[in-house]
């Protein structure tokens, strides 16, 4: 498989990608596909060949290697690569396509622009990308759920028993070079964990912004609107009427108002 296409398809998703979407993009091909061909297809070719049972019976190796490995690891990843890369390209393709409306709407309005900037996260895409990296995350989480219930938690014994049919009795059979594998299965669940945890974190940072931004939004909306109603009772006349003391007694009162017309009249 030519990995290298697929390394510069998805590198054009880097300008795209926030911080946490080019740490993620890193991982996967530092630590997941650069390993997967350098070394985890020569660590894990020679699975079948040095596959060894303690018996002759025709068949019975073949059924006990079926039962040991109902999946090879390096097929398995191989499909999962495909599969956690590929809801990248839904950010592309929404991309190319809203570069493709904004240059139509430029030829029909003379020059104008429907995109300021057809790449940035808001409306449609910022719910494409999220969807991809719900994506991404929900097929590396569950290739690792096979990987775990096939191989009986990440474990490759050294011997193993099998009594399968035409199995004439228990065998025991023997995988080449045990500690390895698991080393490198180890190795390729902790790089998958850690890019889910790229994943959610992205996720996180993209749903937060989005509150924060719209929590913005809502709160200069109520500034201007009271800025707004400020100025219009600031416009309008204002009116004042005299207001009656209520501790006044009447005579009180009286007083005060011949007081106020005795000024009145000086």
């Amino acid at each position: 498989m030519n990995w290298s296409g697929l390394e510069n398809l998805l590198s054009g998703v880097n300008k795209y990608s926030t911080a946490f979407g080019r740490i993620w993009l890193s991982m996967v091909f530092v630590f997941r596909v650069l390993v997967f061909v350098v070394a985890a297809q020569k660590v894990w070719g020679d699975e079948s060949k040095d596959f060894v049972c303690n018996t002759k019976q025709p068949g019975c190796t073949n059924v006990c290697y079926d039962h040991i490995f109902p999946i090879s690891h390096i097929r398995l990843w191989a499909l999962q690569l495909i599969f956690v890369t590929c809801p990248s390209l839904m950010v592309m393709a929404h991309v190319k396509y809203r570069e493709g409306k904004d240059s139509k709407y430029v030829k029909e309005h003379q020059g104008s622009h429907l995109y300021a900037n057809p790449g940035k996260k808001r409306g449609g895409l910022w719910w494409t990308y999220l969807l991809s990296l719900i994506f991404k995350a929900g097929f590396d989480s569950a290739f690792l759920y096979i990987l775990y219930r096939i191989y009986h938690r990440y474990d490759l014994p050294r011997l193993s028993k099998c009594e399968l049919f035409p199995c004439p009795n228990t065998v025991d059979c023997f995988i080449s070079r045990p500690t390895e594998k698991k080393i490198f299965m180890l190795f390729m669940v902790a790089s998958s964990a850690v890019c889910i945890l790229m994943c959610v974190l992205e996720m996180i940072y993209l749903i937060v912004k989005r509150i924060i931004k719209i929590l913005k939004i809502q709160h200069e909306k109520e500034r201007l609107a009271f800025a707004e109603q400020h100025e219009l009772s600031a416009i309008s006349p204002s009116q004042h009427r005299s207001r009656r003391d209520p501790t006044l007694t009447d005579s009180e009162l009286s007083l005060n108002k011949r007081k106020e017309a005795k000024t009145t009249v000086l």
